[in-house]
């Protein structure tokens, strides 16, 4: 059976940040030490990124300055810390607007299928909590089915959504006619905070928000139409690294913890990490054993976690800068989005050049360390 994904769109909220004003900002900040200074200066400036998106209007510099700020205070430069609930308040108003628009966008964009079709919905999110959650305004605001079966994929990191088109195909495998709109949105600026803590100020200078959204299903794409077909996918967690990323809720907001060993430990553990993908395919095992990967499959779509781990995938795999541009242009148009990025490199790479037939890898890492990844083979 032939599982593709269809319709693959995404989108960003419209205040945009400029990365070097964001630091400006943030370098600012009273309370930080000098070695915090020269850190933000650091990650901010070499973090690969020019621009990222925000639901929070609040922290443009353009425009009116709000008048009962609750994250930035314009007039005295100052960034101010709210509390968890009044951030999570935040995210279910915010989140719930960006599902329904990509859900919708991912209908429109296949022209044979629409809302009454839908069998499954599966919402991806690490960044906010509610209930009736996502998947339930998903299905109340696109006028899904009434027996639609939901199912959410909460606070597992910026790897989530490779699961989430995993667990899509084993859907359409036992029901060759499901349909599964897979929505994946992440907030990740509304757990913006100042500190002198290395870790959160390396994610302050990464994060932005987006969503992501496709069908998945057996059901044939239309002639010509550009779809992914979903041949694989595989999960492995590193020996090491359990400590080094993870995501907490805290008092004023979520907790990152990003050490800078990950993308060592991503280029000392990628290579086995994904072998158990690729050896189902002798071809492509034996060009991973040989270190030729990267001419055995035309395409990568690796998660741009930062710009050092983005290096560290391609010296390891030894991909051209051509493979590695799709991820490094998302990341230096909209940052890291967590779980919702690896479908911007997919669609990118889906609008490029990409030809029918030729084959795709896909890689994202999250917490644990883990790192998932899946095989597919454009067509259209």
């Amino acid at each position: 059976m032939t599982v593709t994904m269809r319709g693959l769109s995404t989108l960003v909220p419209s205040t945009a940040l400029s990365q070097p004003e964001v630091a400006e900002v943030f370098a600012s900040q009273p309370g930080l030490s000098r070695l915090s200074q020269r850190i933000v200066t650091t990650s901010f400036g070499g973090s690969g990124i020019e621009r990222r998106y925000t639901v929070l209007d609040e922290l443009t510099l353009d425009g009116p300055a709000a008048a009962e700020p609750e994250y930035f205070d314009r007039e005295s430069g100052l960034l101010l810390d709210p509390g968890t609930r009044l951030r999570n308040d935040r995210y279910e108003r915010e989140a719930s607007r960006l599902y329904v628009d990509a859900g919708r966008a991912a209908l429109a964009a296949v022209e044979a299928l629409d809302a009454a079709d839908v069998t499954h919905v599966i919402t991806v999110s690490c960044t906010g909590f509610y209930a009736p959650g996502p998947d339930f305004v998903l299905a109340r605001d696109l006028g899904l089915r009434p027996g639609v079966q939901r199912y959410h994929l909460g606070f597992m990191g910026c790897y989530a959504s490779l699961p989430a088109l995993r667990l899509a195909s084993q859907l359409c495998e036992a029901d060759p006619g499901a349909v599964v709109l897979v929505v994946s949105v992440e907030l990740c600026t509304l757990h913006l905070r100042t500190s002198n803590d290395p870790d959160t100020i390396v994610a302050t200078s990464l994060f932005g928000d987006g969503a992501g959204a496709a069908l998945v299903t057996a059901l044939p794409p239309a002639a010509g139409e550009r779809a992914l077909q979903l041949d694989g996918f595989a999960t492995r967690t590193t020996p090491q690294g359990e400590g080094a990323m993870a995501w907490r809720i805290g008092d004023h907001g979520f907790e990152m913890v990003l050490s800078n060993a990950v993308p060592s430990l991503i280029g000392e553990h990628v290579t086995g990490a994904i072998a158990p993908l690729l050896e189902p395919e002798p071809e492509l095992g034996a060009a991973l054993a040989a270190g030729t990967v990267g001419a055995a499959i035309e395409h990568w779509a690796i998660h741009p976690g930062g710009r050092s781990i983005l290096d560290r995938v391609e010296s390891t795999l030894a991909l051209t800068e051509a493979q590695l541009a799709p991820a490094r242009e998302t990341l230096r148009d909209f940052g890291n989005m967590s779980s919702a990025t690896v479908l911007f490199v997919l669609e990118h790479i889906l609008r490029g050049a990409a030809a029918d037939g030729e084959r795709v890898a896909a890689m994202a890492f999250g917490p644990g360390l883990t790192v998932e990844s899946a095989l597919l083979t454009v067509r259209g």
